[in-house]
């Protein structure tokens, strides 16, 4: 399956192989391709060292489709092969969202791992549910927030972070700007039931990083709202969402997604972070740096000693998928906490059901 760099529904990163573990020693099975974040989640983790075993989905060309790029993995005509084979240690999914938790409760009740597409939920309810099944089965539950985790430029963002380089984190500000692509979505991308919302969906990229370069815990939201602006066709689709939080230890946010890429930007995405610290500041260009290069992970850089503008591509790699499998096998919690990805979900959640909505008349 080919990468189109203007299409974000399958943009599927490639990085270089970094195994932290054997072969055949963590064996992955692949269900629900119905989003195609799958590619950019099993190149992650086949590059970590991982084995995609089986693959499954109700639509054979879908299977046919993924196989092109993973022919290793064998089709099997029901989830419960792929539940039943205790060689199985992750499920890994981009189901419709309002599906993912569902399946998630059945794979982790099944003895695995699961590993989705953002949004892992739709509803506050699907959350509570999953939160009950992780205590009772002690399985993961992660989450593929891939505007953080396989964006080079924004782990080199976190590490410059942690090193101080721009002292206490006191805001961020995320723009996450997608390109519509109508005419190639499926159906349940325009029912609010099935897709959640735009700050439940794309907005919980934006939720996961706030809390991750300010060390929050929590937070609590202050503003939201959304809008359908330029799609009277699809009134159930929100094409605009912005919302403020507030971090426990202080910290503030602002993050806008919407739908609104020109169609002559030469990515699906101008996505860009604004990181202010008490001594300096960071701006993480994901996709490209407009005008200048049709490139992505530009990382500028102002501090005490001066400005500087790195290119992070090729430098830092995606740690994310390794440290999951290690936490997969050893019970650890260094790729991400489960607080935190449920907590980043929640906010998401919340962003969603208190937001005002617009009504426009443009």
């Amino acid at each position: 399956m080919a990468v189109n760099k203007k299409d974000g529904m399958n943009y599927a990163p490639v990085g270089k192989a970094n195994k932290v573990v054997e072969d055949g020693q963590f064996k992955v099975a692949v269900a629900a391709l119905d989003h195609g974040h799958i590619y950019g989640m099993c190149n992650g983790l086949k590059e970590a060292g991982a084995n995609i075993v089986y693959v499954y989905d109700k639509d054979p060309k879908k299977i046919e489709e993924f196989r092109e790029k993973f022919p290793e993995a064998q089709a099997v005509d029901s989830l419960d092969v792929i539940l039943e084979d205790p060689e199985i240690k992750m499920v890994a999914a981009a189901a419709i969202p309002n599906l993912r938790s569902a399946l998630g409760n059945k794979v982790m009740r099944a003895g695995k791992d699961y590993f989705t597409d953002k949004t892992g939920f739709t509803s506050l309810d699907q959350l509570a549910e999953t939160k009950k099944i992780y205590e009772e089965t002690g399985k993961r539950y992660f989450v593929y927030f891939s505007e953080r985790l396989h964006v080079e430029g924004a782990i080199l963002a976190g590490e410059l972070i942690k090193e101080g380089r721009i002292g206490k984190v006191l805001q961020v500000t995320g723009f996450g700007p997608h390109s519509l692509n109508k005419e190639s979505r499926p159906d349940w991308f325009f029912k609010k039931e099935e897709y959640g919302g735009i700050l439940a969906d794309i907005g919980s990229h934006q939720i996961e990083q706030f809390l991750y370069y300010t060390g929050n815990d929590d937070a609590k939201v202050i503003s939201a709202k959304v809008a359908n602006y330029n799609n009277p066709d699809t009134p159930e689709l929100e094409d605009y969402g912005d919302a403020t939080l507030v971090g426990e230890n202080g910290a503030t946010f602002f993050y806008k997604v919407h739908w609104f890429s020109p169609k002559g930007l030469s990515t699906w995405g101008d996505g860009r972070t604004f990181i202010t610290g008490t001594k300096g500041y960071i701006e993480v260009r994901k996709y490209t740096n407009v005008g200048e290069e049709a490139t992505g992970d530009h990382v500028f850089v102002v501090d005490e000693n001066g400005e500087e503008h790195i290119r992070a591509n090729g430098k830092v790699g995606f740690p994310f998928f390794g440290e999951m499998i290690l936490d997969s096998l050893n019970g650890t919690e260094n790729a991400m906490t489960q607080e935190h990805i449920f907590k980043a979900q929640e906010l998401c959640l919340l962003c969603q059901d208190q937001a005002e909505i617009i009504k426009a008349n443009l």
